[in-house]
């Protein structure tokens, strides 16, 4: 029996522990937060590249940060104020509006960056695989640094007019938080409708203004019919923004049913931005 080459015999031995099988979702799954809890240090540096470039080579900086609120501050103050003041606010206008405007700032940049993270960061979609969900995630993580400078900046201002932090203060924390969550659960769906119709960047940013007159940003709710504010109600950022001044001024809490419709709405948008961004991520890398 003729005696078979050795080298026509390849024996391969692979530690399975090393091997990572990708396989496509199937059946109803959400994002896997156990994976990106795995991911958390590329989540950092996505975050810390997107701030880096953001203030790289920028003349303002952080300060454009707290002019945009503190202008448009005062040019609602100019227009709406003494009329807003007549309705028995309890805090002054100029305040109330800066309050309003420092936490939407934040949100409405997120919630834009969020919706083009994905077309922007096409590279990491076909070339190599990371949780695409860390990309809109990331996106909301770096605004925090703006949102930082601008609390500050509203506590010396809070000064001035003679509010000082109390215990209360503390909850602006979680309520920035809720603010991110709010974001993310957007940036959800949006970045993932972003990939296939690149126009909903543009939808967005008209969707922001139109989003912004409806949400008690420069005016409260008291000067609307009772008929009208359970609708607004539906708006969880109307809860975010009402609680975000009560943490930092005497300004009243909102009513329980406001908040209970808000915390729902933002719990079911999150869970059903995170089925339908988890059926969508299969064919990212193929229409991107």
């Amino acid at each position: 029996m003729a005696r078979q080459p050795e080298d026509s015999v390849t024996m391969s031995t692979t530690n399975s522990a090393d091997i990572t099988v990708i396989r496509p979702p199937s059946g109803l799954s959400t994002v896997d937060i156990k994976e990106l809890w795995q991911h958390r240090e590329l989540l950092y540096f996505l975050a810390w590249r997107d701030i880096k470039v953001r203030y790289k080579q920028s003349f303002l900086g952080v300060a454009w940060a707290i002019i945009q609120p503190f202008v448009t501050m005062v040019v609602f103050t100019l227009i709406f104020g003494r009329l807003i003041e007549r309705e028995g606010e309890k805090i002054p206008y100029s305040i109330f509006a800066f309050i309003g405007l420092v936490l939407w700032s934040y949100f409405s940049r997120a919630l834009s960056a969020s919706t083009i993270s994905l077309v922007g960061n096409a590279p990491l979609l076909s070339k190599i695989y990371t949780p695409r969900a860390l990309l809109p995630i990331s996106s909301t993580l770096s605004g925090l640094v703006d949102l930082a400078f601008s609390v500050l900046f509203m506590i010396l201002l809070l000064a001035i007019y003679g509010y000082y932090p109390t215990l209360r203060f503390l909850w602006v924390l979680p309520l920035s938080l809720l603010a991110m969550i709010m974001a993310v659960a957007c940036g959800l769906w949006l970045s993932s409708i972003n990939v296939r119709y690149r126009d909903i960047g543009q939808v967005v940013s008209f969707v922001i203004q139109i989003w912004f007159f409806l949400t008690p940003i420069v005016y409260p709710l008291s000067v609307l019919g009772e008929k009208w504010r359970f609708l607004f109600w539906l708006n969880p950022m109307t809860f975010i923004i009402d609680a975000f001044r009560w943490a930092v001024t005497d300004y009243p809490f909102p009513p329980v049913g406001g908040a209970v419709a808000s915390l729902s709405i933002i719990t079911v948008l999150l869970v059903g931005g995170s089925f339908y961004f988890k059926r969508s991520e299969s064919s990212f890398a193929d229409v991107v």
